[in-house]
């Protein structure tokens, strides 16, 4: 079976990206690789998103989470990976990640970019939207996991 990575921040993980993890998961085994991000400051640690994504997708016995620093077709490479999986949520998305993709392709020309576009009821999610809300007191019940709810509302009740 092919191995692909889906990279990405997930701070945190919501329901749109785990859309994408069980659908991904139908055709690749998939490496969810949460990504340090030097230019972000995250409301969670490294190792907090990767945990909460391992809690979301136990069930999934074709995915596996991992967390890494650098560039994502080098850390593809160190896993075996020959495909990056990237969802889209709309034509912004699309500019963006065609750009990235090419990028990649440059970079390492033996790994190939799958698109899988998001389901509608998903395609407004984003974790800074999800953030945002629940900094302002919202609920983000039915966005996210249970567990990434009760650690939001921790998180952001003790100062986060």
């Amino acid at each position: 079976m092919t191995t692909a990575v889906y990279p990405g921040s997930f701070d945190p993980i919501h329901n749109g990206h785990l859309d994408l993890i069980q659908r991904a998961c139908r055709l690749f085994d998939l490496i969810v690789a949460v990504a340090e991000n030097a230019q972000k400051r995250p409301l969670f640690g490294l190792e907090e998103r990767a945990d909460m994504i391992r809690a979301a997708t136990r069930h999934m016995p074709r995915v596996r989470v991992e967390t890494f620093d650098g560039l994502t077709v080098e850390f593809a490479a160190r896993c075996g990976a020959t495909v990056i999986v990237k969802g889209l949520r709309g034509p912004a998305d699309l500019e963006y990640e065609m750009r990235m993709a090419a990028v990649n392709a440059h970079l390492a020309p033996h790994l190939e970019t799958v698109f899988l576009a998001t389901r509608p009821e998903y395609a407004f999610l984003s974790s800074t939207l999800i953030r945002e809300v629940a900094a302002l007191g919202g609920s983000v019940r039915g966005l996210v996991p249970q567990a990434v709810e009760r650690s939001l509302r921790d998180r952001l009740r003790n100062g986060g």
